[in-house]
């Protein structure tokens, strides 16, 4: 079984990416659905008990919020993969302003999610991480190495 966790800004394509990819084989955890904690933990009780697939939507900007998903994940033997989404503050900023309505960030907690944001790091407990950029052709995704982590 797999546990997926995003880890990006607002506006960085991390729901777009999952409508794309993994719909039809993962469930969907998101505070935007969600909308508390309380909630988001008893769903992902029940995607262990039930040993079904699931993907972890949310900003996850440090490793400490990151650290309980992947905790629990290991704990029931799901393969822990995570998913960098390239976090460029003014494309963010940008592509939230084309937003409306509950899905319109206000810049100020935009910003304040960036400014904690932290690289994932292998030590983490991941099987697998990678890089997701969003560019006008779609999104291109790359294993996660050393180099990729520098760059950013």
């Amino acid at each position: 079984m797999e546990a997926i966790i995003f880890c990006g800004i607002q506006a960085s394509g991390k729901s777009s990416f999952f409508k794309e990819r993994f719909f039809r084989s993962h469930m969907h955890l998101s505070l935007d659905l969600l909308n508390t904690r309380n909630r988001l933990g008893k769903f992902m009780e029940t995607c262990l008990s039930t040993q079904m697939p699931f993907a972890i939507d949310n900003t996850n900007p440090t490793r400490a919020e990151r650290e309980g998903y992947i905790r629990a994940a290991k704990a029931r033997q799901y393969k822990v993969i995570g998913y960098y989404f390239k976090s460029v503050i003014g494309d963010a900023l940008l592509r939230n302003s084309l937003r409306q309505g509950k899905e319109l960030i206000p810049e100020k907690g935009l910003k304040a999610t960036y400014n904690k944001l932290q690289l994932p790091v292998w030590e983490e407990g991941y099987d697998e991480l990678y890089y997701v950029e969003l560019t006008a052709d779609g999104f291109v995704v790359r294993e996660w190495t050393t180099e990729t982590n520098s760059s950013l």
